[in-house]
């Protein structure tokens, strides 16, 4: 071997990613991964330029990098066939070792922002045992990290990615590390149509009740329930499939606002029946009142009447509070939305 440590030049081509998964924080990627070394033990003879390069099927007969993934779950080489392996040896001692692998990788995510969030998932390549006066890892110099066109990923998009080095430091010595980050965007589209829609549907829905005649308590309130429960069992089939964060996820902050709208609707069906067979009860209790002969001026009289006549428009139009609601709950909801959109977009 040359004094100092062997240089391993590395770089490859990502054939798919697959299975961000959220909730165990993972994800799933299969690479052709290639090595390059030069060791002078290895050097031929090329007889004029006749012999470029030797094969090799078994490449345990030669020194290698100790290489590893520091953020390997599991990982696995394929031998489908024969295995996928290639070793090609130079006449001036260089070394290319090519091989196909599958890994599945922990990748830590925030989801505070979720669904509008950007994750950033990792690939490092470290040495296991060899420090860097030994062995240090170098990307190679032109397109270090290639990936396959249409690359095809659920529910994301890979927006970038970079190259770096991640050396750590321990009490045994320093390591030579490698680091590929990429920046995945999530795809809102779905989330708009099976979320954001229906809930904000389910919203608009729960304000029925405020056009129905106030006497109909029945049909206000279980409307009201109904659509309330609805979200209620949307929420959970929604939360079931997310990690068990102990933050406040910007879907939470959602799914929090329609339900708090629709349970004040629903607050707001109750209240307005209620107050109705309280006017129907005390106009009844009027009724009876002045069924009952006694004296009175008669300036109280036409007082009494008149007050008779004004409860009675009341009883012959909408609520107030309907009518007021109409209205409120539409201008809260589109202020609402006008922050949370600005917020988190």
């Amino acid at each position: 071997m040359n004094n100092g440590p062997t240089t391993v030049y590395v770089n490859f081509f990502i054939r798919s990613i697959q299975g961000l998964d959220d909730k165990r924080m993972q994800y799933k990627v299969q690479l052709t991964f290639r090595q390059q070394w030069s060791d002078d033990r290895l050097k031929f003879d090329d007889l004029g330029g006749k012999l470029k390069q030797l094969s090799l099927r078994d490449p345990s007969t030669l020194w290698m990098p100790d290489t590893f993934f520091q953020n390997e779950i599991e990982g696995k080489t394929h031998n489908i066939m024969v295995p996928n392996v290639l070793v090609r040896i130079f006449p001036d001692g260089k070394i290319l070792y090519s091989t196909r692998v599958s890994l599945t990788l922990s990748c830590p995510m925030s989801m505070k922002l979720f669904p509008m969030d950007r994750q950033s998932c990792q690939i490092r390549i470290a040495s296991y045992g060899w420090t860097t006066e030994d062995l240090v890892f170098l990307w190679k110099d032109v397109d270090p990290v290639q990936i396959v066109r249409n690359l095809h990923l659920e529910r994301f998009t890979l927006e970038k990615f970079y190259t770096d080095y991640c050396n750590s430091k321990t009490s045994t010595g320093e390591y030579s590390c490698l680091l590929l980050d990429m920046m995945f965007e999530r795809d809102l589209n779905y989330y708009l149509k099976h979320v954001y829609i229906p809930s904000c549907m389910m919203v608009i829905v729960s304000w029925l009740p405020f056009w129905l005649d106030r006497k109909a308590a029945v049909g206000r309130v279980g409307l009201g329930v109904i659509v309330l429960l609805t979200m209620a069992v949307q929420c959970s089939f929604n939360s079931a499939s997310l990690p068990s964060v102990s933050y406040t996820m910007a879907i939470d902050v959602w799914t929090g606002m329609c339900l708090t709208f629709m349970f004040l609707a629903l607050l707001e069906s109750v209240l307005v029946s209620h107050v109705s067979k309280s006017s129907v009860r005390r106009d009844r209790d009027q009724t009876e009142l002045e069924s009952v002969p006694f004296e009175v001026e008669e300036s109280k009289v036409a007082a009494k009447g008149r007050l008779s006549l004004w409860l009675n428009k009341v009883q012959s139009r909408p609520s107030r509070v309907d009518v007021v609601s109409r209205i409120a709950f539409p201008v809260c909801f589109a202020l609402f939305n006008i922050g949370y959109w600005a917020g988190y977009l």
